[in-house]
């Protein structure tokens, strides 16, 4: 099963210009399930993304108004391929996160779950908790910010199991905006 996992896409009526680039629509167009970690900032956009995907989890952000909060979760749950995924947009400081996450994600939390996604930092994550919770954030397709390229991730699920995790640099000709 291909994921594609992005998040902080930041599409709005301020940046008019700027679409999503052609190589992640091909990677929705792709993937069996698409995953983003909130900040949309237009209803338009989860629109497009729930007509593209063949399956879409993802969640709200901190800059996503009350049409879209009112589309989405804060924090979505799902089982993909036998692997049990969470998507939310903030986790806090990277210091500490790991011990965060394991209170609410690990073996014995709240929402017990293998991967937990998150985004909002738009710099890209891949960690694992002490309590087993794989930690991935995208990155930004739209935003480098303190970065060196705007990112998405992919993954593959075998067997319940997160198998591969790959991060993609976008041209920077592809990402606009920044």
């Amino acid at each position: 099963m291909r994921l594609l996992l992005t998040a902080d896409t930041h599409l709005t009526p301020r940046y008019p210009n700027r679409g999503l680039p052609d190589e992640l629509w091909a990677a929705v167009d792709t993937a069996d399930v698409v995953v983003h970690a909130g900040d949309w900032m237009a209803p338009e956009l989860l629109d497009a993304f729930e007509e593209r995907a063949a399956r879409l989890v993802a969640c709200w952000g901190n800059n996503d108004g009350d049409a879209l909060r009112a589309r989405l979760p804060e924090t979505a749950v799902a089982d993909v391929g036998g692997l049990r995924l969470a998507v939310t947009h903030e986790t806090g400081a990277a210091d500490g996160r790991e011990r965060r996450a394991d209170v609410r994600f690990g073996p014995g939390g709240e929402t017990p779950v293998d991967v937990l996604v998150f985004g909002h930092s738009h710099i890209p994550w891949d960690s694992t908790t002490p309590g087993g919770v794989r930690l991935l954030n995208p990155g930004s397709p739209t935003e480098r910010r303190r970065q060196p390229a705007c990112t998405y991730m992919t993954a593959e699920v075998r067997d319940g199991a997160l198998a591969v995790v790959r991060r993609h640099e976008l041209a920077p000709a592809a990402a606009r905006g920044r």
